[in-house]
Formats: structure tokens, sequence, C-alpha cells
């Protein structure tokens, strides 16, 4: 069934509209009937529609009021499909399935990328993985590796909460309205074998914003005001944040817990 929708700018929408891709981002996430999975923007349910049958529960959150309604429609005879109308970032996610990983799947607005992510990031001891598809270059960033171009905040972050990896590329052909990028998709498994490293989240997450916040200083200059630097008189301080993997990354926060 065809709706006489219109894709609002305001929103960032841009529908996946191609049956083949569609049935191919399906099938890479890998769903099953054991699966709870919250879906972040269904828009008129075209991927909905492949994997509510194959899921155990399929929980929708919907910003638009009018896809919400075809939403309704669509869907009314499903019972294990629950529609929340509202933003995903006012949802608390540890709330739609308690006790329950969720998967969490979506072809998410461009603009809101990075808050989704680390919503999530926020959140993720109620998900099992995460996939979203989104611009090509910033799914780049996720598994960009130090002394990359690419390699940022997203980058340790994403490898530090998880093993991120993007799953398959998606041309901007394949979209209504067509975008002026192309999109992959990116899965981030959680886990915690890196991040239980960690003594202290918040700093640790501060000292990597600060030092990337200005990434062309080297981190003498970038962390001086903020950090107690002779606490790493035996750290080379004239790297720059990009030479630093994940690990350096726990090692230098963790020497600044009191």
């Amino acid at each position: 069934m065809h709706y006489p929708i219109k894709a609002k700018k305001s929103l960032g929408q841009n529908f996946l509209v191609d049956g083949n891709v569609l049935r191919n981002l399906a099938g890479a996430l890998d769903l099953g009937p054991e699966d709870t999975v919250l879906e972040i923007g269904p828009g008129t349910g075209m991927l909905t529609e492949l994997i509510q049958p194959v899921v155990g529960r399929l929980i929708a959150v919907e910003l638009d009021r009018n896809l919400a309604g075809i939403l309704r429609v669509k869907f009314f005879n499903c019972p294990n499909f629950t529609l929340i109308e509202g933003d995903i970032l006012d949802q608390d996610p540890t709330t739609l399935s308690p006790g329950i990983p969720l998967r969490v799947v979506g072809n998410i607005p461009y603009y809101i990328t990075s808050p989704i992510i680390f919503h999530f990031f926020d959140h993720r001891t109620c998900a099992r993985d995460m996939a979203l598809l989104m611009q090509k270059e910033v799914a780049e960033r996720m598994v960009a590796q130090p002394g990359d171009k690419a390699y940022g905040i997203l980058s340790v972050f994403s490898q530090t909460f998880s093993d991120a990896a993007i799953l398959m590329q998606v041309p901007r052909t394949v979209f209504h309205p067509r975008p002026k990028v192309d999109s992959a998709l990116v899965r981030w498994t959680f886990t915690t074998a890196r991040s239980c490293q960690i003594n202290d989240e918040a700093l640790f997450r501060r000292l990597v914003r600060t030092a990337f916040n200005q990434r062309r200083k080297m981190l003498r200059k970038s962390l001086r005001e903020a950090f107690p630097l002779e606490r790493l008189n035996d750290i080379d301080l004239t790297r720059r944040p990009e030479d630093l993997g994940v690990m350096d990354w726990i090692d230098l926060a963790n020497r600044f817990v009191e």
C-alpha cells in the first residue's frame, strides 16, 4: 500500500524506498523470534513490515503524528507491535522492556545522529546491540582507528562501549527524497570488555571530549587547564588526540581519579 506522504525537511526525513535494499538491510540485522526490537523512526513502516513478522516483539517510536497514524492502521492486527508516538530522546529505554535486552534499529535523520548514539551509550545496559543507518561519513568515524583522519570522539566512545562494524553501504539513490550523501549501516554490539576498566566514566568522557575539542593541539596544551598533568610524568604529552587508542585513553583517565 502506498501513502501520499511528503517528507518533512524539518524532521530530516529521507524514506528508504528500494525493496531490494530494504530486504538486504533486514537480513543484515539478523533478527529472530527471541528478539525484542526497538525501531527508531519507522516512518511509513516499510522496514517494519519486514522485521515485525520475524521478531518476538517490536516497539516502534515515531515522532511524526501523520506517520504514527499510518503505523497504527498498518499494524493494528499485530499483537507483537507497540507504537510510541514521541521523540526517542525523551524515552528511557530501560523502561520499555524491563529485563529483556533490546535490539535497537533505525533509519535515523542525519541531523540527530550523534544525540541518538550518545543516548543509547548512556542506556547501553538495557540493549544487546544497536544498528543504525546513517550518513556514510559519520559511519566511518565509528570504526576509524588511531591515526585515521576520521578518528575522534565517536570513534573512541564507540570502541570503548562496543564492538562497532559497518554492515553495508547504501547509495543515496534509494531514498526519497534523495539526500546529497550516501549512507551506511553501523552495528554496535555492546560489551563491557573495555569499559569495565574505567574507574570514573564521567571523567573519562570529559577527558576525551576536552582533548578532541582541540584535536590539533598536543595533549599538554589541550589538557593543562582541566587536568593535573603532573600525574603523567611518564607519558609523552607531545602526542595529539588522534594518536591514542582506546586503552590509552582509559589509562590516562584512570590516572586522574582521586
